[in-house]
């Protein structure tokens, strides 16, 4: 795979963008990076699949700080696609009891239709960032999945701990099943998901509409999800493991900002780490999907195995050397392709099967 000089330039907006990081940002964290030794070694780039190779070149290691994230918010949304793809309406609605309204995105491939299924979408960012490729991703899952998504942006860490993003989020998916009618929603056609925190925000939604038991949800789509604070901290990873995008540095620093205690700690606010729920059962069927040398793969594959172990009904799916978010990064590599048709078809049998 080769690049001209623009396809390059491009690709590094793709890449920063992913993760809400302006190009500027990314080389200062660079040179941070080098300050502080935490560039991967050139053994790591021998486990990237080829294809994925060249855009994680222009990437060194993140490290992350509150200058770099306040940084990262700055960054410009990429717009909508254009028509004729499906497009965005923003509004707001009532949040959890004494909390702000919640801005939500809708994306309905086809306003006028009744009984749609629904997705309600929550986005990556490590907890700390929103994710600024946001419209073209949730423009292309409504379109291809034929399904009306509700994209939430929920409150940020550390400015709101937990529980604060997951009441936003249980906000967003109880005003979707009260206001369905309005929306030409089918409610007992509801699912949950997101990729990387949000990910992890949404494996805490399923866990949060059990317990509560008023929305019923029929899947859950984890893409590469974020799901336990230990990783990284308290759990080394393998060397090979976690060197691109998103690294043990930067899962202390989101998790910490989320929890208000150091991540990996003993105690943790109850409920706020997926991972570290005793019980798992009677949670909606997993899809999982994960790159091999992503920092999130063996955390991934465990709770996969968990809720099999449960009962619940899930699919775990690991791309060899994918690295974190590398659908995004490189959308029109073939493992790329491969895991997006994967979580997509997913989705669609769940719908179709309820």
């Amino acid at each position: 795979m080769t690049w001209n000089r623009r396809e390059f330039a491009q690709n590094l907006l793709t890449v920063s963008a992913a993760f809400g990081v302006l190009p500027s940002t990314l080389r200062a964290a660079a040179e941070t990076a080098r300050y502080h030794g935490a560039v991967p070694s050139p053994d790591a780039y021998r486990l990237v699949d080829p294809e994925l190779l060249p855009a994680v070149k222009v990437w060194t290691q993140l490290v992350l700080t509150p200058e770099v994230v306040a940084a990262g918010r700055k960054a410009p949304f990429r717009p909508p696609l254009p028509l004729p793809m499906p497009q965005p309406v923003e509004r707001h609605i009532p949040g959890a009891k004494g909390s702000p309204d919640v801005h939500i995105t809708i994306v309905d491939p086809v306003p006028e239709a009744k009984n749609k299924p629904v997705i309600v979408h929550t986005h990556g960012g490590g907890y700390v960032l929103a994710n600024t490729s946001l419209y073209p991703f949730i423009q292309s899952m409504a379109h291809e999945c034929k399904c009306v998504v509700v994209s939430v942006d929920y409150r940020m860490a550390p400015e709101t701990r937990y529980p604060g993003s997951l009441e936003d989020n249980y906000a967003a998916l109880l005003w979707v099943y009260k206001n369905a009618d309005m929306l030409g929603i089918d409610r007992s056609r509801v699912a949950v998901g997101g990729e990387s925190a949000g990910g992890g925000h949404a494996a805490a939604l399923a866990i949060r509409a059990r317990d509560r038991a008023e929305v019923p949800v029929i899947a859950q789509i984890l893409l590469y999800p974020m799901l336990d604070d230990r990783t990284g901290s308290t759990r080394p990873v393998p060397a090979a493991i976690g060197q691109f995008i998103w690294n043990a540095q930067c899962n202390h620093f989101g998790w910490t900002a989320l929890l208000g205690v150091p991540a990996g700690s003993a105690q943790v606010p109850a409920g706020s780490v997926p991972a570290r729920l005793d019980n798992l059962a009677g949670l909606p069927p997993a899809w999982i999907g994960v790159g091999s040398i992503d920092l999130f793969v063996g955390e991934d594959i465990t709770y996969a195995q968990r809720l099999m172990d449960a009962g619940v009904s899930t699919e775990l799916m690991v791309y060899p050397g994918g690295y974190h978010a590398f659908d995004l990064v490189v959308p029109d590599a073939a493992v790329s392709k491969r895991f997006t048709n994967s979580w997509m078809s997913a989705l669609r049998r769940a719908f179709d099967t309820a």
